[in-house]
């Protein structure tokens, strides 16, 4: 079963997630963190970058990977998940930009990029914390409903619901690449540990699914009940529709004082 942690808001999931991320790093200097885009981790990666400077963290050899990128941008174009992660995780937190991964999305050997990427996660060791948002929708990453559970990193075609949603990135929707590489669900759920974080009733539906639903493809979101150690911080319009919710409650503020997310 999945942690679930009901918080106030945003900004008290992202301290509670950048305090495991914290303690991570002060553990293992070299850890892998696999990286999510969107608006969701946001407060999360706020939340570090803080700690990270009032604490001088030294984090010159983190490593990371990000979820996914879209397929055919040009290089450099500011909504590729390489600019978007360079800009809202590599500089803020001080990461080396050598250290962090990002799939390539580049037309030219596409047909090899997933492999290589696969490639590049298991030369590092596998990744340590996998922090996660989840769709209205329920996809992981660009997993979208049908895909397998033994998944790995390869392109997708999104749907027309993903590529509406990200629509408010772009001028207009038709602006949206049709086509993505991402982690597989059998990527993801290679991590050590998965941190997913959800905000709002919009998010209700999905997470619900996700943390009690049926273990269905149709819902990319419920892997995450096959794996070991899995964190959902959430605030309480996103966890309204999960019917075990005073346990979850009740369970958070019982857990013994030594143990971590």
């Amino acid at each position: 079963m999945a942690e679930v942690v009901v918080v106030e808001d945003q900004d008290a999931a992202g301290e509670l997630a950048a305090d495991s991320i914290v303690a991570l790093i002060r553990s293992v200097p070299d850890a892998v963190l696999g990286l999510a885009t969107g608006s969701t981790p946001l407060a999360l990666y706020r939340a570090l970058a803080t700690k990270i400077a009032s604490t001088g963290l030294d984090v010159s050899r983190v490593r990371g990977f990000a979820l996914d990128e879209y397929v055919g941008l040009p290089a450099g174009h500011p909504e590729s998940y390489r600019s978007v992660i360079t800009r809202e995780v590599v500089e803020p937190l001080g990461l080396d930009p050598e250290r962090i991964h990002v799939p390539n999305g580049s037309l030219e050997g596409i047909e090899h990029a997933g492999a290589d990427y696969e490639k590049a996660i298991a030369a590092a060791g596998g990744v340590d914390v996998q922090i996660l948002g989840i769709g209205t929708d329920g996809h992981l990453g660009f997993n979208e409903p049908g895909s397998s559970f033994a998944s790995l990193t390869r392109v997708k075609t999104l749907t027309e619901q993903t590529r509406n949603d990200n629509a408010r990135f772009f001028d207009s929707a038709d602006d949206v690449p049709v086509h993505c590489i991402t982690q597989g669900l059998g990527t993801i759920l290679r991590a050590r540990h998965l941190i997913l974080l959800a905000f709002g009733e919009g998010k209700a539906e999905a997470v619900a699914g996700a943390v009690e639903g049926p273990v269905s493809t149709s819902n990319p979101g419920s892997a995450i009940q096959l794996h070991p150690h899995t964190t959902v911080l959430v605030d309480a319009a996103a966890a309204s529709g999960l019917r075990n919710l005073d346990y979850y409650r009740y369970a958070w503020q019982n857990k013994p004082a030594w143990q971590r997310l």
